[in-house]
């Protein structure tokens, strides 16, 4: 995992699935901050983690329109947003986002069992507590 901190932009999986939604045209992006979202709670076993940080990594998009959220300012985020760019996101997404990190954290996360492996998992667990507070809002 080339990860280069705990943020949910932070590493080289989501830095990809950032450019991806850059790259597509803009009324595509919700759908694919969906999917991102959708596919770890479609993961009935041992969730992957490149399945895990897009759906982080997507988690924080949808955070970053709440009312009020902080800029984001990410390096790593999706461009669109550190310019100041905003998708039209339905209410759904907010619980899909919160249900979405709720599965990154379990027993069965290679993400994880990565950060534990690591001797770090306070970081990444803080890191998505701030996230799921602001989706909860």
């Amino acid at each position: 995992m080339g990860t280069w901190a705990a943020g949910p932009f932070d590493n080289d999986t989501a830095a990809d699935w950032c450019g991806e939604l850059d790259d597509a045209a803009p009324e595509q992006r919700p759908a694919l901050v969906e999917r991102a979202l959708r596919a770890v709670l479609d993961e009935p076993g041992y969730l992957d983690s490149d399945l895990a940080v897009e759906a982080v990594a997507a988690a924080a998009v949808v955070a970053a329109h709440r009312p009020g959220a902080a800029p984001v300012n990410s390096a790593y985020a999706p461009d669109f947003l550190t310019e100041g760019g905003r998708l039209d996101l339905p209410d759904r997404f907010w619980p899909l986002a919160v249900r979405a990190l709720d599965r990154v954290v379990t027993d069965e996360s290679e993400l994880a069992e990565l950060w534990a492996e690591a001797g770090e998992p306070n970081e990444f667990l803080a890191e998505l507590a701030v996230l799921r507070s602001a989706l909860a809002g």
